[in-house]
């Protein structure tokens, strides 16, 4: 079927933000803005044949321009945490604005989420495809250097959306991005996600302060914890034990290490080289979903801070744990941990992140 378009509403200053559907026969249909080259919506099977939206988010744009808001956007440039906002590279101190108390979260104040994406193509065929651009100048947010970028998302089989994201810059930098969708695989309009089976493959997470900052120590091993996910488990099943990193985050919200756990970027994991990382099944609505990556960590939030002050699409609210973020990227202030993967780009090179969610029922 042909690829959609249509507008999906204006800024403030006249910008046309545009929809585009993306649909595979008899398989998924994806919806992306390009506002924040967001996943706006992501039509899916259950066990019986029926579909449903398995992300959370709205039906107008307004919503999606708040400050905070991360419904399916792509996040950057430096997706995650950076401690106290600054970091040094190249000798030189970088000072970045500040917007988690005193840390810098997601890009910042005005990130790739908050940005009106470029609609570079848009294309029908085999294998239906959307790529978006976007420029960040030097010094945005802090950030030094000019960074240009591109998200692709394409329908590869009629089970599979693949993210792949490139960004080059002029000037040493840091980059690390991902998609921040909200997924609830009984649909939308569906309870809470505390019975969706999820299994990580990490022997280890990051332990984090009351900031959500990383710890100064080595990757903990997850035996003997609540974030041992190597067997599927509940995501509510041990969310409510007393737990010191669980009440610090109100749940989960921290980065399992799919890289060694030596903390460095590995030589087993080849550029655009895909691993799978996680897997989640709904009981009630037969959904499995698979995340492969080329990503050295895997971010698990399980809704904490959904409070029901924000309603998304058909106006249903949005309360604690009606949902799950699965966020492949680099470990969180990995610029200011030497032991971390490194988010260092420089001018030659090409950052690349691919992700591929693969359904079935």
């Amino acid at each position: 079927m042909p690829v959609e378009r249509e507008i999906f509403g204006h800024l403030p200053d006249g910008t046309a933000i545009e929809r585009v559907t993306l649909r595979r026969n008899g398989g998924l249909t994806a919806r992306i803005i390009s506002y924040g080259a967001a996943l706006q919506a992501l039509l899916v099977a259950d066990s019986a044949g029926a579909i449903d939206d398995v992300v959370l988010g709205f039906d107008a744009l307004e919503p999606y321009t708040r400050p905070g808001c991360y419904f399916g956007m792509t996040v950057g440039r430096y997706a995650n945490r950076i401690a106290g906002g600054r970091f040094v590279i190249d000798g030189a101190q970088v000072s970045l604005a500040c917007n988690n108390g005193r840390n810098a979260l997601h890009g910042g104040i005005n990130g790739f989420s908050r940005k009106a994406w470029r609609i570079v193509s848009a294309e029908d065929g085999p294998v239906p495809t959307l790529t978006l651009a976007c420029r960040s100048p030097d010094g945005e947010e802090g950030y030094p250097g000019t960074v240009e970028t591109q998200v692709r998302y394409s329908l590869p089989a009629p089970d599979e959306l693949l993210l792949d994201i490139a960004a080059t810059s002029d000037r040493a930098t840091v980059v690390n991005l991902t998609n921040h969708s909200f997924f609830n695989l009984d649909g939308t309009m569906a309870g809470d996600i505390l019975q969706h089976r999820l299994q990580i493959a990490a022997d280890h997470f990051l332990a984090v302060d009351e900031t959500a900052i990383p710890l100064q120590e080595p990757p903990r091993d997850v035996t003997g914890t609540p974030f041992d996910f190597r067997q599927p488990h509940p995501i509510g099943a041990r969310i409510r034990q007393p737990d010191e990193q669980l009440r610090r985050g109100r749940g989960y919200d921290h980065n399992f290490c799919l890289a060694p756990a030596d903390g460095l970027p590995g030589d087993d994991l080849p550029t655009d080289a895909l691993r799978l990382a996680a897997r989640v099944e709904a009981p009630r609505s037969g959904r499995i979903m698979e995340l492969h990556t080329n990503q050295p960590g895997l971010q698990l939030y399980s809704g904490n801070f959904l409070d029901g002050s924000v309603a998304g699409k058909h106006g249903r609210l949005h309360r604690q744990a009606d949902a799950f973020c699965l966020e492949p990227q680099i470990w969180p202030d990995a610029p200011n941990r030497p032991d971390f993967p490194s988010a260092r780009l420089t001018p030659g090179m090409i950052y690349r992140h691919r992700t591929l969610y693969r359904f079935t029922a």
